[in-house]
């Protein structure tokens, strides 16, 4: 039967999967189905997919019958997947437990269901979680063609923001030398590398800058990614004006390094700068803060103000794309 699919490079297909599914788009009723190279899954509406997603007719199977959490459980629960880890955000344990075990006991892959039972904390900006199901918290993520290993439990990881890092990383070109300011395990760094630029990620987090390093092996990209386990601020000193772009993703404090920032930017420079600001002025904050720290040593040229997502009620989480001009 012909219906509406958003057809993507199989590549791509789980960042466009989820993306879809985190706004209730995806049409469970039809099978998502692989031809000639390309990912196609049903949306139930076409006009809501959006502009970054083409909108195709193409004929895909009626899905077979699942059992679904919902369908053990009576309601829709609220759950987001990290590869084979289900993670959920309840508040009554008893209400996480009944939910882990109707996903268990249900057709969902996962090998693990946790709960989280802190808030992100500390300079390593982890949090706790209640184990419910299974035993281990590490876990293989695919986004965008590329594959990543990390535990939940030592690292911080974001699968929501798959679709912002593929925008900031389809500007990359060949060549380009890149400076991760907060690589995490690699989501920048890994498809920046795949591009063909030389990438430095550098992270407080020992435990994810190791990560870091096997993720760039397991992808093929480690002869253009170097990795450095410490304080950026102190880093900077050993490439001082090397950077054409950089990526400053850490939305509570980026500020408090736009001084080591400037340090690394070369003589031009593409900064992404992630804030958190209340909704009535989601951009100015951040703008001024780089204006602050580059001029008037550099030229401030707005590129981008987006908002990412909404952080809290009447916060958002922001994205401000500056280039950096040496005057």
């Amino acid at each position: 039967m012909n219906v509406p699919c958003v057809r993507v490079p199989t590549s791509e297909g789980e960042a466009a999967r989820r993306a879809l599914a985190d706004r209730d788009l995806v049409d469970q009723s039809y099978e998502i189905t692989v031809r000639e190279g390309s990912l196609y899954i049903p949306v139930t509406d076409a006009s809501a997919a959006g502009s970054e997603f083409e909108v195709v007719e193409f004929e895909v199977d009626a899905r077979e019958t699942q059992t679904m959490p919902a369908d053990i459980l009576g309601f829709e629960p609220t759950y987001e997947r990290l590869g084979d880890v289900v993670i959920l955000d309840e508040h009554d344990p008893e209400r996480a437990r009944r939910i882990a075990d109707g996903i268990a006991d249900s057709d969902l892959r996962a090998e693990t269901v946790v709960n989280r039972a802190s808030k992100v904390k500390g300079e390593l900006r982890v949090r706790d979680w209640d184990v419910l199901v299974g035993t281990s918290t590490e876990t293989e993520h695919r986004e965008y063609g590329c594959s990543f290993l990390l535990d939940i439990a030592e690292v911080y990881f974001s699968p929501r923001l798959a679709t912002e890092r593929h925008r900031v990383v389809e500007q990359v070109r060949e060549g380009e030398q890149v400076f991760d300011m907060f690589a995490g395990v690699g989501p920048f760094v890994v498809p920046m590398a795949k591009r063909g630029a030389d990438v430095v990620g550098c992270d407080l987090n020992a435990v994810a800058v190791d990560y870091l390093r096997e993720n760039a092996r397991r992808n093929g990209v480690e002869d253009r990614v170097t990795a450095v386990q410490g304080d950026v601020r102190e880093v900077a000193a050993d490439y001082e004006g090397w950077a054409d772009r950089l990526v400053m993703n850490l939305p509570h404090s980026a500020g408090d390094f736009l001084d080591a920032a400037v340090r690394l930017a070369g003589e031009e420079c593409v900064i992404h700068y992630y804030d958190i600001q209340h909704e009535d002025d989601p951009f100015g904050p951040g703008i001024e803060a780089i204006r602050e720290a580059a001029e008037p040593e550099y030229e401030v040229r707005i590129d981008t103000e987006r908002i990412v997502r909404s952080y809290a009620p009447h916060e958002y989480n922001v994205c401000v794309d500056v280039t950096l001009t040496a005057r």
